[in-house]
């Protein structure tokens, strides 16, 4: 073969493998795609559903969401949210106000699909309606040490040089990876559409109830002509959490009118020794176990490790060597341990105190304004709860006695 068409054919090869390949394109895999396409690199995100799709969520966007979206990405806002009602299983209920918004309500769907699309915007290539069924990083299907197969439920293999999974916490990319969870929780949730006169009752105003089991509590996110109304608790107690709903909901007066969308999910969050890759993989977003795990946000938590995972992945994908390869995906690891990671921490510490004291959170909440105030700088995004613990001796001295009994 002359060199001309040996170059050629190398040039064939190299054009028949992706750079980043993207699995999953909710927050976590857009904001991956688009941070790896931004980059210049080849990007193809897979999604197994048609875009757009209902994902069980609130919909709360927080500061710190803002700060990671697209430079100037629209937000689909339904609602800007300005005062939270706090209530105590439907008890000692207090409205605080804020004449500054606290944060935003969106519809997941048209957000998804929003984000999807700021990732085409940079070059990156989508495919609805592939379904992942492993990842293979040795053997037949893999050319050579730089390449990684992801083989589809078909039978089509596609080749990519790193690979990123955002295919959600029962995901086959994490599977692959290894990802350890040692927190999951049932949360139960309810489009109900209400008349004007309701919806207006509700405008700029969010219900957040301190739930009757451990770790528990439940919402109501007003969008419009919509209340999403959802409950979250531990797994392993079912039929409590679905009593919690209904009584909740027949508690607002809401039980006459019929949700248009009833539905279930699970969120899963890593144990601090668990995997965020593995030679040329890596995870992100709730395939990696990666959200708060007090109140169990999770769309910030998502946006900022696809950006990351995105980032690294084009860096994963230009080592030459398993030795490189596996240095760059070590950064990523330390970059996600060193910020979300620190928030995790102590967000366990403050679960473990909302579960034994939940009156307590909710009575300084409620009458101590710079609880108040706290609150509401994490939701615009000013500070973290990580932040707030490491500059006030006060909170970690409370933190630590609860560690301790």
């Amino acid at each position: 073969m002359s060199s001309e068409n040996a170059d050629a054919g190398h040039e064939h090869e190299e054009s028949s493998v992706w750079d980043v390949v993207v699995v999953g394109a909710g927050p976590a895999g857009a904001s991956a795609a688009y941070a790896a396409a931004v980059a210049g690199r080849r990007v193809l995100l897979l999604e197994k559903a048609e875009l757009p799709r209902y994902k069980t969520c609130g919909g709360g966007i927080i500061g710190y969401s803002r700060d990671s979206l697209p430079p100037g990405f629209e937000l689909p806002l339904q609602d800007r949210i300005h005062a939270v009602t706090f209530s105590l299983n439907g008890r000692l209920s207090r409205t605080r106000r804020s004449k500054r918004m606290l944060f935003g309500l969106i519809n997941r769907p048209e957000f998804d699909a929003g984000l999807v699309e700021e990732a085409q915007k940079a070059g990156a290539e989508l495919r609805a309606g592939a379904t992942v069924s492993r990842v293979e990083q040795h053997g037949a299907a893999v050319p050579d040490r730089r390449t990684v197969a992801v083989v589809l439920s078909g039978g089509e293999t596609v080749l990519a040089r790193a690979v990123v999974g955002a295919d959600g916490s029962a995901g086959r990319i994490g599977a692959h990876v290894g990802v350890k969870l040692d927190q999951v929780d049932l949360g139960l949730e309810a489009e109900i559409p209400v008349p004007q006169t309701v919806a207006e009752d509700w405008a700029g105003r969010v219900l957040i109830d301190w739930g009757p089991m451990p770790g528990s509590y439940g919402w109501v996110f007003p969008k419009g002509d919509t209340l999403t109304v959802g409950v979250i608790s531990a797994r392993g107690d079912g039929g409590g959490t679905k009593r919690y709903l209904e009584d909740f909901v027949a508690r607002l007066g809401l039980a006459g009118f019929e949700p248009k969308i009833s539905s279930g999910h699970l969120t899963r969050c890593r144990s601090d020794d668990s995997p965020l890759s593995r030679g040329r993989v890596l995870v992100c977003g709730d395939a990696a176990g990666l959200l708060e795990p007090w109140t169990r946000e999770g769309i910030s938590f998502a946006l900022r490790s696809g950006r990351l995972a995105g980032e690294w992945a084009v860096r994963v994908a230009e080592s030459h060597d398993a030795v490189d390869a596996r240095r760059q995906a070590l950064n990523y690891a330390f970059a996600i341990k060193a910020g979300l990671g620190v928030e995790m921490s102590v967000g366990r510490r403050m679960l473990k105190l909302f579960e034994r004291r939940p009156g307590l959170l909710h009575a300084v909440l409620t009458g101590f304004r710079p609880a108040w105030n706290a609150f509401a700088g994490i939701t615009r995004g000013t500070t973290s709860l990580a932040e707030l613990v490491r500059s006030h001796p006060l909170a970690q001295r409370a933190l630590s006695t609860m560690d301790r009994t």
